[in-house]
């Protein structure tokens, strides 16, 4: 099967006319007639992450973040995603990113089934016709009521990340519920729009945490990674059910950043 036969299937899933119009998809590195007959998925093209691909003899990487993202004005050893560019020429291993067009389509829905959420609907409309609505994140019910401390640790062992940061009286009773996986600072309004009583995201500073607060809504914090890990997983079951005679390969699952 060749390269662009799997991005067809990629884009099938989530077209890249749903990315942002900032954002990078698609395909960063190789060339779409190569054959491919093993896959290897992660959420970053990290250093390790390349490294264990060539170990695992992979055709074709499949990450969720960009590896090139900010513009390059030349590819040499002489810059980290230069070194990563002709690590993966070398190894004639192409490199496909799926962003927030998978945010969209694919991400936002696979983080409300890990939370269970019940009565779904999108969180920041980007799009709408007659037959879908589409966007960022999701607002629904929690399973049942609980405290905010519950809450917290039911999102820690749903997303089974070591820890999340929480903005809020741990006593406070949520049951409605926003989540946006990624950074979801800037649709904070969006979940006071929709009337939650908590909201699931990553990467909340200070100032965004308390003022949310200040208005109703308790945060919980399970990190850019914690959340969105979830994209390794969900392709692989993906690919393996829609491209049975292709090899699939994850990277190792380790978080980017270790506590004291």
């Amino acid at each position: 099967m060749q390269c662009q036969d799997i991005m067809d299937q990629l884009e099938e899933l989530s077209p890249k006319s749903f990315a942002e119009d900032w954002d990078n998809v698609g395909l960063m590195v190789g060339d779409p007639e190569k054959e491919v007959k093993t896959i290897f998925l992660a959420l970053d093209a990290t250093d390790e992450a390349i490294d264990e691909a060539i170990l695992m003899g992979a055709d074709m990487i499949v990450t969720h973040h960009p590896l090139i993202f900010k513009g390059l004005k030349s590819v040499s050893e002489d810059h980290f995603i230069g070194r990563r560019i002709l690590k993966l020429a070398r190894h004639n291993i192409c490199l496909y990113s799926m962003h927030t067009n998978f945010d969209v389509m694919g991400m936002a829905d696979a983080a409300a089934d890990e939370l269970k959420l019940n009565g779904r609907e999108v969180l920041a409309k980007t799009f709408e016709d007659d037959i879908a609505t589409e966007g960022f994140g999701r607002v629904g019910n929690l399973p049942r009521a609980m405290t905010l401390k519950d809450a917290a640790e039911y999102v820690r062992d749903a997303f089974h990340v070591s820890m999340v940061r929480v903005f809020g009286n741990p006593d406070a009773p949520v049951h409605r519920a926003a989540v946006c996986p990624g950074s979801g600072g800037s649709m904070i309004e969006d979940a006071l729009a929709a009337k939650a009583e908590v909201y699931i995201t990553g990467d909340i500073d200070h100032h965004e945490g308390i003022d949310a607060v200040a208005q109703g809504l308790s945060i919980i914090d399970a990190g850019h990674y914690g959340i969105e890990q979830i994209f390794v997983p969900y392709m692989k079951d993906y690919l393996r059910r829609e491209l049975p005679g292709v090899a699939v390969y994850t990277v190792t699952p380790k978080e980017p950043c270790w506590f004291i």
